[in-house]
């Protein structure tokens, strides 16, 4: 297998603006937004993996993104948003983290 030279290390260092670095403690959101490629059962396996929420809740956010186009997922730190975001990106869902 070729190694391409020019992608990072997995072990990469986030980087984070000054005007932000202040705030990463307080709180943070991940949003969910709906989209028409993936089924709710794939959905709601990855909340409750990203989140460690059980089906009710995982649920519940599914159907909240699917009725109104997105959903808040979590309000945490920063570290945490982040952390939660690349589980769910894992699939190609689609977020962000508001702040």
């Amino acid at each position: 297998m070729h190694q391409n030279t020019t992608q990072p290390d997995s072990e990469e260092d986030l980087v984070v603006d000054e005007a932000i670095k202040g705030r990463l403690d307080d709180p943070w959101k991940v949003i969910l937004f709906n989209d028409e490629i993936h089924s709710f059962d794939e959905v709601i396996l990855q909340l409750i993996k990203a989140l460690g929420c059980g089906e009710q809740r995982a649920t519940e956010i599914a159907l909240e993104a699917h009725l109104q186009g997105k959903a808040l997922a979590l309000v945490g730190s920063f570290a945490e948003c982040f952390r939660v975001v690349s589980i769910l990106r894992e699939i190609q869902l689609i977020v962000e983290i508001e702040g």
